[in-house]
């Protein structure tokens, strides 16, 4: 077949693609209409994987499982809309690390809200100025987020679902390589970018400021001056990339954990969330830790944090495999009560993919 033929087939299957996505949204308005009714999520999950999980059982290529993943994305955004437009909230400014996860995590067509800090993202979700908040929970070089952790303790939101996402780090700038006096970005960018700077730059040229994003914005703002950044803050204030990938680590991942007023419905692959405070007393976690490999269950992370209530005293935030409703997490959840001062269910949520 000639070019022309083909591009005429492409044409003709995009007439069919357009009125087959024009057919879904009108079913997606619908059921808009029956979620009003019963006060029903407009985000679920639960709902979220099963989607992904059957395209990707469908998919026979040429495109790659992530190309279709990435399409149904925007797609459900654009049926979030349909139903009810989103507010998201994040760690802000635009451009930062957050941004870039709720985007990967909702898409284009809701509505980001920029939030100047952690503890203020789970209080407009509690008072429902926000639907959803996106907040780091730990990153594999830098280990858990304190804010994050800190904030859970006196907050009433769950835990919905959960971003894994790699952290690229990116030297942006308007100039060439030769003519940066100055590095703007947060003190923890640095520290992963370490090696890199030592070796790239004679002298020290690192400032450090409250986040990349604002890095950024003041390395747009003046000449000779370069950030630390993602490549969505390069694109947002018009900077070019001119080193990619400079962090020390090559698999650095940050976590990010989805908050809402609910959990999620069980999928048969998810997390639990607990936050719990111990006695202090020798043994106190142990028995806890016990308790856990009692039941099998397989622990996935355990992060402690100071009380601020009581000397000496610790919480400690734990996930772990499996959904607060089956048996035997309830069960041990019961019996690990008993050693402890006080015990949250966070929530649970789906288990999450790593997106490159």
């Amino acid at each position: 077949m000639s070019l022309e033929d083909l591009r005429k087939n492409i044409n003709d299957i995009d007439i069919k693609l357009v009125e087959l996505i024009s057919e879904r949204a009108r079913v997606v308005v619908e059921i808009g209409k029956v979620k009003q009714g019963n006060n029903g999520q407009i985000f679920a999950p639960d709902r979220e994987k099963q989607i992904f999980e059957t395209i990707t059982k469908l998919n026979k290529g040429p495109l790659p499982d992530k190309c279709l993943v990435a399409i149904w994305r925007e797609i459900m955004s654009g049926s979030f809309f349909l139903e009810r437009p989103l507010r998201i909230g994040f760690l802000g400014p635009e451009g930062s690390f957050s941004h870039a996860a709720s985007m990967l995590k909702f898409g284009q067509s809701v509505e980001y809200e920029p939030i100047t800090d952690i503890h203020s993202i789970f209080g407009e979700v509690s008072k429902g100025h926000c639907d959803y908040g996106v907040v780091p929970i730990e990153n594999s070089a830098g280990g858990g987020v304190i804010e994050t952790l800190d904030a859970f303790v006196d907050s009433d939101v769950s835990i919905c679902s959960e971003v894994q996402m790699a952290i690229h780090h990116n030297l942006l700038a308007n100039c060439s390589l030769e003519k940066i006096e100055k590095i703007y970005s947060k003190p923890e960018i640095f520290s992963q970018c370490k090696k890199w700077l030592s070796s790239t730059f004679e002298e020290n040229k690192t400032i450090a400021v409250a986040s990349s994003a604002k890095a950024a914005q003041m390395a747009a703002e003046e000449p000779n001056t370069a950030a630390i950044g993602s490549a969505v803050a390069g694109e947002l204030y018009g900077l070019n990339l001119v080193c990619e990938n400079i962090e020390d680590i090559a698999n650095n991942v940050t976590r990010f954990f989805v908050i809402a007023k609910e959990d999620a419905k069980k999928t048969g692959e998810d997390k639990t969330a607990i936050l719990f405070s111990t006695a202090h007393k020798a043994g106190a976690l142990a028995d806890v830790l016990d308790v856990i490999r009692k039941f099998k269950i397989n622990l996935t992370n355990i992060e402690s944090r100071p009380s601020k209530k009581r000397q000496w005293e610790y919480y400690f935030f734990m996930d772990f495999l499996g959904h607060r409703t089956d048996e035997n997490i309830i069960n041990a959840l019961d019996e690990v009560r008993q050693h402890c001062l006080q015990l949250s269910t966070l929530g649970s949520f789906p288990q999450s993919k790593l997106v490159m």
